[in-house]
């Protein structure tokens, strides 16, 4: 995976032509990256006028294992800026995926805050938090969780295919011009086990963007791909969350993934347990 960084960043990025559906945003400019790798708390390493989307206040969640408690995350707390893109990173084991969990509203904590935005995400339950994750957030997980015998562009529209009628955008259109974006105009046709690993990862790209979502929420988007293949899939997420100014939070064991991103944490500097 080295050698495939190291050719991408001497050839530059892929263009990814971008028109997410907002006439009324400004042009997107790039912003270039933090020299600082770890700042404490997760706090970002400048300022600037952007607005802080996501804030996380002394968070704590553990678990219930035979012969007592496994405490998974303690004391987090973590700002993100809009358009942000943010890598944590850690082994596997650390807590990534649950942090990432939380802050989706996949599960809950057992104490502490979390707020997108004005959405007080650590008391949403049930509905509400369907709700919540259908209305403000996507997900890309390392498995790529498409449905067989739909084809990309039915799973590109099936998060809100039983919402259709409510939605202010036409939802075939939306899901067309997605894939589009991520390089799939000739494959919309196609069911998954017609597609590459890499295919399927760009579909679902696509599909965590149909509900035009606040934040994006990415674990370990390149695991399950070869390292050729995931250099390419992050060229692709890399290039549609700077033009769209989409705010991203990826959590990978990768240091060379997490490169990518603006800025990067260390769990442990987020949570300390112990």
């Amino acid at each position: 995976m080295k050698d495939d960084m190291a050719q991408r960043n001497r050839k530059g990025p892929k263009r990814v032509v971008l028109n997410n559906g907002h006439d009324d945003l400004p042009k997107p400019t790039e912003q270039p990256e933090s020299s600082v790798e770890h700042e404490p708390w997760g706090q970002p390493a400048h300022t600037d006028e952007r607005e802080t989307i996501l804030r996380v206040e002394q968070l704590e969640k553990a678990y219930t294992i035979p012969g007592g408690q496994l405490q998974v995350l303690h004391d987090v707390n973590l700002s993100v800026q809009q358009g942000e893109f943010v890598a944590i990173t850690g082994p596997s084991g650390s807590g990534k995926t649950t942090l990432l969990a939380l802050l989706g509203a996949l599960d809950t904590p057992d104490s502490g805050e979390i707020w997108l935005h004005d959405a007080a995400v650590h008391k949403l339950r049930g509905v509400a938090a369907a709700d919540f994750r259908r209305e403000q957030v996507g997900f890309v997980f390392q498995l790529f969780y498409l449905l067989p015998n739909l084809t990309a562009m039915e799973n590109v529209m099936a998060p809100l295919l039983p919402y259709r009628r409510k939605l202010d955008f036409d939802l075939k259109q939306r899901a067309k011009e997605l894939l589009e974006r991520v390089g799939l105009a000739g494959r919309m046709g196609h069911a998954p086990a017609r597609l590459s690993g890499g295919e399927q990862q760009r579909v679902a790209i696509a599909r965590s963007l149909i509900n035009r979502p606040r934040v994006l929420l990415a674990d370990e988007p390149t695991g399950n791909l070869d390292p050729h293949t995931g250099v390419e899939v992050l060229d692709v997420l890399r290039e549609l969350q700077r033009a769209g100014s989409q705010t991203l939070i990826m959590v990978t064991h990768d240091p060379q993934v997490a490169a990518l991103a603006d800025r990067r944490i260390h769990l442990e500097q987020l949570s300390k347990v112990g």
